[in-house]
C-alpha cells in the first residue's frame, strides 16, 4: 500500500482579486474574504452565539479554494469563553444554489446521480450551483435545460433550505417546475438515468432509504404540503 501523502498548502488557490496582495498566504485570503463578504463573519444579536475572533487578536485561514467551495478555518470564541478553531465549507460564489423538482404530467422526475463525496449513486432532484448575474428562477430554469434538456412552462418557488448548517454555509433555493419532456441527460455531470414516479412513490423511496439526499427530501415534503403532483403509474 502506498503511504499517505500530506496535502501541501502550496495547492491553495487564491481568488484572482487577491493578485495585487504581496502576502499570498491562507491568512491574507481569509482577510480578503472578511472584507468582501462580511455576512459570512457576522453573529446574530444576543447571548449564546459562537463569535469569530478578528485581527489583530488572531486570524483565520482559507485552507482550500476551488470553483465551487472554500474550506475555512475560523478562530472562534465559544459561549463559555474558550478559544477554538473550527472548520466550515463555504460556497465560492455568493449566489445561492438551486434545486428543482421537475413535474412531468403530474409526476416527479428523479435523476440517478453519482456523488463523489459519498462515493455512491443518489436518487435526487435537479440541482446546481449559483450563477452570477442570473436570478434564482432563471438559474433553476437553466439547470433543467443543462441536466434534462427540459424547458419549464411554470416555475413554483418553494422557499429555501440549509442542507447541513453544522459544517456547510450554503443556502439552496427550492423550486418545482412543470416540464413537457425529459431530453438528453447531462451525463458529464454524473447523471446516468432519469425516472418518473408519482409523488407518493418518491415519498416511499424516502421511507425505504432509496432517497437519502436532504435537499430532495425537503423539496418532496414541501411539494406535498403545496398540493403538487398527481397519482399515476411509475415509469
Amino acid at each position: 500500500m502506498r503511504p499517505a501523502v500530506p496535502w501541501p498548502r502550496s495547492l491553495l488557490t487564491l481568488p484572482a482579486e487577491v493578485g495585487d496582495r504581496v502576502d499570498h498566504t491562507p491568512e491574507s485570503a481569509y482577510a480578503h474574504l472578511r472584507d468582501t463578504r462580511p455576512a459570512l463573519f457576522s453573529s446574530p444579536p444576543g447571548d449564546g452565539a459562537i463569535d469569530i475572533m478578528r485581527w489583530p487578536m488572531t486570524e483565520g485561514q482559507v485552507l482550500h479554494r476551488d470553483e465551487e467551495r472554500m474550506v475555512l478555518e475560523d478562530p472562534v470564541i465559544l459561549p463559555d469563553g474558550q478559544h477554538h478553531r473550527r472548520l466550515r465549507i463555504v460556497p465560492t460564489r455568493p449566489e445561492p444554489s438551486v434545486a428543482v423538482l421537475p413535474l412531468l404530467d403530474g409526476q416527479v422526475v428523479l435523476v440517478d446521480r453519482f456523488r463523489h463525496a459519498t462515493r455512491t449513486w443518489q436518487w435526487e432532484i435537479v440541482r446546481g450551483p449559483g450563477t452570477a448575474d442570473v436570478d434564482d428562477a432563471q438559474n433553476a430554469a437553466g439547470q433543467l435545460q443543462d441536466l434534462l434538456r427540459a424547458s419549464a412552462s411554470e416555475l413554483i418557488g418553494m422557499g429555501r433550505v440549509q442542507p447541513d448548517p453544522a459544517t456547510l454555509a450554503e443556502v439552496v433555493m427550492l423550486y418545482a417546475a412543470r416540464i413537457d419532456r425529459v431530453g438528453e441527460l447531462g451525463h458529464c455531470t454524473g447523471i446516468r438515468r432519469a425516472r418518473r414516479v408519482p409523488l407518493a412513490k418518491a415519498e416511499q423511496m424516502v421511507v425505504t432509504g432509496q432517497i437519502t439526499d436532504a435537499v430532495t427530501i425537503t423539496t418532496l415534503f414541501r411539494a406535498r404540503q403545496a398540493g403538487l403532483g398527481e397519482e399515476g403509474p411509475a415509469v
